[in-house]
């Protein structure tokens, strides 16, 4: 079989070319290629087998990783096949979110930090050390929290508002069921928490006037909300400048049941989407990661968003 009919083989998998269109753009490894598209690593391996021994693409070892990138030097017939393959991708309906996510992973890959703080995070309760916990580990950094004005939006009955107020200049909880809401007002008096505020209002138009917080908060709430993309473009409207988003929510799942067990609107979001919205309401400096995975069934993965405004 010729070089060329090889390649085209090789190229009629959706898949394949789909990876070939993310070599384009850079050098990446499985590990990249994974978080950018939610494959399954083994899947991309093989993937990544068949394009190789066809001599599209070359790979190279840094320390236990591999990286692969588009042959340097491919024959004329096989760089014109690539050519027209990849330039189909640009019709398929994943080709946006792989971009987005792309961006998003080469951030992370230049942000060693995170990476460090997922290393350790793994090996902190691996070995039994008195008085080491997660509790007092939370504790220890809160008191590093410098004193802000924070709203946690979809708070519920304000359990991490409460916690903050320990430390926060002031935290403005803000729920759409009243009776929530008297709820952690009494509980804030009771607990005497002057700096501790309940307000009743939906968090896709929030009862908080512009540019007066410093950092707001969606705690596994925007699963909740109607419209995720208002909801963080009013997070925007009223943050200060240089002010900080934080949303921890599910990675977009297919446990539809959780619609009727806990209420949720969407089952989640893809990584793609929450940094699409951030950006469209104007955010900065965004970075997505995910935290944790359940043990159990349906194993809910957890996601940080973060931005500046």
């Amino acid at each position: 079989m010729s070089q060329i009919l090889k390649c085209l083989r090789v190229l009629g998998d959706a898949t394949r070319v789909r990876l070939a269109a993310l070599l384009q753009q850079g050098e990446l490894s499985v590990n990249e290629l994974q978080r950018i598209t939610r494959l399954s690593q083994p899947r991309i391996s093989t993937h990544l087998g068949m394009l190789r021994e066809t001599g599209l693409i070359e790979s190279r070892r840094e320390g236990r990783r591999t990286f692969y990138r588009l042959s340097r030097s491919p024959s004329p017939g096989a760089a014109d096949c690539l050519r027209l393959a990849i330039l189909g991708t640009h019709e398929t309906h994943t080709h946006r979110s792989d971009l987005v996510n792309l961006k998003r992973v080469l951030q992370l890959r230049a942000d060693r930090a995170q990476t460090y703080f997922s290393q350790v995070a793994g090996r902190y309760d691996r070995r039994y050390g008195p008085g080491r916990s997660w509790q007092a580990f939370g504790q220890f950094l809160l008191r590093i929290l410098p004193p802000l004005d924070i709203a946690d939006l979809g708070s519920g009955e304000g359990l991490l508002g409460e916690l903050l107020a320990r430390r926060a200049r002031k935290v403005v909880c803000v729920d759409n069921s009243r009776r929530i809401v008297q709820f952690g007002q009494r509980k804030a008096r009771r607990n005497g928490l002057g700096n501790l505020e309940f307000r009743h209002g939906d968090m896709e138009q929030p009862p908080i006037p512009p540019r007066s917080m410093d950092l707001v908060l969606f705690s596994q709430a925007l699963h909740h909300a109607q419209s995720p993309q208002l909801a963080i473009a009013a997070a925007h409207r009223i943050l200060r400048i240089g002010g900080q988003i934080l949303i921890l929510d599910l990675l977009q799942h297919d446990f539809a049941n959780a619609r009727d067990l806990y209420g949720d609107t969407w089952l989640g979001f893809a990584e793609s989407d929450l940094h699409q919205w951030l950006e469209d309401a104007g955010f900065k400096a965004i970075e997505i990661a995910l935290v944790a995975r359940e043990a159990e069934a349906p194993h809910f993965q957890t996601l940080l968003a973060t931005a500046t405004r």
